[in-house]
């Protein structure tokens, strides 16, 4: 099976400190990978590289194209780029504010979204919003209401719907639950495991929270001072960890 992102040896400096080092992995359709370690580990640098936010200073990150090509989206002209972040990517920030048009209603952020790749139909663009926001357990008649005037679970669900409405192939999550109340992030889980299984998503999820990745993700990858340190299938790693470091981060939790 040829892998939907291929990433080799991607790397990030800031002056003498290392952001990420010689990190490469494939990830393949319909699977979910999930980056752990402290803050500092090089996660969320490495992430950012990966989604184009970030342009390495070496390494390649190639994407298997609809067309059948492998094409470096480090070296792709920035509106190729856009076009991918548009359609066949998605990014859901930690933070729903800094993936929401704040100042729009939530149809009008599903919308925009929809309109970005086509759709023209006010009728139809209203639909399908309405039907995204039903998916991640948003009441229809809130559709004209502000992101504002939502709760952070609400505006995180929202950013969902917005970023999954145009059927995106690779989705990249940074710390999608950080912040919120337990019970709320248990709920915002459980419908993100469900919404990656039905629509067949590849995922890359980066967070410090050991139980996300239990959940959701098929195989993890273990980050320090910017390097990986250990991977492997999820209950594997987690269950029987060989880096001293994994051992270190797995007994921590255990003992809270």
């Amino acid at each position: 099976m040829t892998p939907l992102l291929k990433v080799q040896n991607v790397s990030k400096y800031y002056g003498s400190r290392i952001g990420c080092a010689g990190v490469g992995f494939d990830l393949y359709p319909r699977e979910v990978l999930g980056i752990v370690g402290e803050s500092g580990s090089g996660k969320s640098t490495l992430l950012n590289c990966l989604a184009g936010h970030l342009e390495p200073d070496g390494g390649e990150v190639l994407f298997h194209t609809r067309t059948g090509d492998m094409k470096d989206t480090v070296t792709m002209s920035e509106p190729e780029r856009r076009m991918l972040g548009r359609t066949d990517w998605a990014f859901v920030h930690q933070h729903a504010r800094d993936g929401l048009r704040m100042n729009v209603s939530a149809g009008g952020n599903v919308g925009e979204r929809l309109m970005a790749v086509g759709a023209r139909h006010y009728g139809d663009i209203r639909d399908a919003a309405v039907d995204w926001l039903g998916r991640v357990e948003i009441d229809e008649t809130r559709v004209d209401d502000r992101p504002g005037q939502f709760s952070g679970g609400m505006q995180q669900r929202l950013q969902i719907a917005r970023n999954l409405a145009t059927g995106p192939r690779l989705v990249f999550m940074d710390e999608p639950t950080g912040g919120l109340d337990v019970s709320v992030q248990a709920r915002l889980l459980d419908l993100l495991r469900g919404l990656v299984r039905q629509m067949g998503l590849s995922a890359i999820i980066v967070t410090h929270d050991l139980a996300v990745v239990r959940l959701l993700a098929d195989r993890l990858m273990v980050m320090k001072d910017g390097h990986v340190v250990e991977t492997g299938l999820t209950d594997q790693v987690l269950d029987d960890p060989q880096h001293a470091y994994t051992q270190l981060l797995v007994s921590s939790v255990l003992q809270v």
